[in-house]
C-alpha cells in the first residue's frame, strides 16, 4: 500500500512538473542531515570544517542548508575529506520494471 501512495505521489509530482525538483531537494537534504550528523559526532564545528576544507564559514554553511541547492562535487570531495569520510557518487537505473534500482557497472 505504502508503494501504490508513493507512486501516485510521484506521478502527481510528474504531471505538476516538479518531481525532479523535489528529487534534487531531497537528495541535497540527505546530503546536509548526513554532513551535519558526522560533524556533531566529530564534535567538528562549521569554523572547524571550514578551516579543514580550506573555505569560507558561508561556504559550510551553504552546504548545511538543505534548501540550497548549489553544491559542487569540489566542495563535497573537500568535506568529505574534512571529515574522514570518502565521497561515493554513483549513477542508478531510473526504470520502474517492478525490480530494485541496479547501480551501472563501475569501470576497472
Amino acid at each position: 500500500m505504502r508503494k501504490r501512495a508513493r507512486d501516485e505521489l510521484e506521478e502527481l509530482l510528474e504531471e505538476l512538473g516538479e518531481l525532479d525538483q523535489v528529487r534534487a531537494l531531497t537528495r541535497k537534504k540527505v546530503v546536509a542531515d548526513t554532513l551535519r550528523r558526522v560533524m556533531k559526532a566529530k564534535r567538528v564545528t562549521p569554523a572547524e570544517m571550514a578551516r579543514r576544507m580550506k573555505t569560507s564559514r558561508p561556504t559550510v554553511y551553504r552546504l548545511l542548508d538543505p534548501s540550497e541547492p548549489g553544491a559542487t562535487l569540489d566542495t563535497l570531495e573537500r568535506a568529505s575529506r574534512a571529515l574522514g569520510l570518502e565521497l561515493e557518487i554513483r549513477f542508478v537505473s531510473q526504470g520502474r520494471q517492478g525490480g530494485p534500482r541496479n547501480p551501472t557497472k563501475r569501470a576497472a
